[in-house]
């Protein structure tokens, strides 16, 4: 499953993942799968994050949700039935990273209770790691996971046809030598845009690093002290800032601030210094290099700077080259 979510579900990047050849779009947002729809993406469509007040847009727009609630299957059951549609889901079964998920010892029950619902068909279990909880996924909970598929088949004579190990923390058990099991699925978002696992941050081989690149513009370029001189307080954010003394330098301000990026997913392309940050601005260290005003200063982003960027109104979207890769 390509994730498409970091992109605001944007319908040239989803194209472009089914053209390296997923065989699902993910995404967590209801709107963000209209949208792709709407632009004529056709694929099988996979909602992350299932909502009870969504559960009509969820029928009518998807094709495969992930639940945890009984009560929001029971109304994906009520409005498939309205409409005269199937509607399939994966059960997330919790393993250790305390987001979203079932407990292993209340799946069965989940299931009996699911089962013979009408217009549902469970077609897997799934879980996710290393999100909220950092918990890595490793032999041990992937061959739980492939156990509790085993059982779930067994008890409830059905067949699973996914079972979803995870996301692209998952790279590195993937790659291992050890047995993968019934894991024939993973959810990959950063892995295909950012070229890297998400345990290590390590590159994958043969995929691009620097797909997506944010360029901002000089707004000011100026030789000042590096101390600020007057009584210091909270800044705008309401902490209290502390200085080094590196004597004079030359500072620069780009056109950016938190309102449209997560700084700390900022990584400069050179010797820039991210300083520090206001709603608009974003001050840097040039290291003494002379920033002339209207020039371009350009970053790398990681996983968070890359889902503010993407998701926020006032930073300009541009697509280079065949290959559909957002600059």
């Amino acid at each position: 499953m390509g994730v498409s979510k970091a992109t605001l579900g944007d319908p040239a990047i989803a194209k472009a993942m089914i053209q390296g050849g997923v065989k699902f779009i993910a995404d967590s947002r209801i709107e963000n799968i209209q949208k792709m729809r709407n632009a004529g993406i056709s694929t099988q469509f996979v909602l992350l994050r299932t909502a009870l007040s969504q559960a009509e847009a969820v029928v009518k727009n998807v094709d495969i949700s992930l639940n945890t609630e009984l009560a929001t299957v029971r109304e994906l059951s009520n409005f498939a039935k309205l409409h005269n549609t199937l509607h399939q889901i994966i059960v997330m079964v919790e393993l250790g990273d305390l987001r979203e998920g079932v407990l292993p010892r209340d799946l069965p029950q989940f299931i009996k209770k699911t089962i013979d619902l009408p217009n549902i068909k469970i077609i897997g279990i799934g879980c996710n790691l290393a999100c909220y909880g950092g918990v890595k996924p490793d032999k041990h909970n992937m061959h739980q996971l492939c156990e509790l598929a085993d059982a779930i088949e067994k008890e409830f004579q059905i067949k699973l046809e996914i079972i979803s190990g995870g996301n692209s923390a998952n790279y590195e058990w993937s790659e291992s030598a050890q047995p993968i099991g019934r894991i024939n699925n993973l959810r990959l978002g950063e892995a295909i845009l950012l070229g890297c696992e998400t345990v290590n941050r390590k590159a994958i081989p043969g995929l691009h690093t620097s797909a997506f690149r944010l360029i901002a513009e000089v707004i000011e370029s100026k030789e000042k002290p590096s101390l600020p001189f007057g009584e210091i307080c909270q800044n705008a954010f309401g902490s209290v800032p502390t200085f080094i003394d590196r004597g004079i330098r030359r500072r620069v301000i780009i056109a950016l601030g938190r309102q449209d990026i997560l700084v700390s997913g900022l990584k400069p392309n050179n010797n820039l210094e991210i300083l520090g940050s206001s709603s608009d601005h974003v001050v840097l260290d040039s290291n003494n290099y002379n920033c002339e005003i209207g020039s371009e200063v350009k970053f790398n982003l990681d996983y968070g700077g890359l889902l503010s960027a993407m998701t926020s109104p006032f930073i300009a979207k541009q697509f280079i080259g065949n290959s559909h890769t957002a600059a």
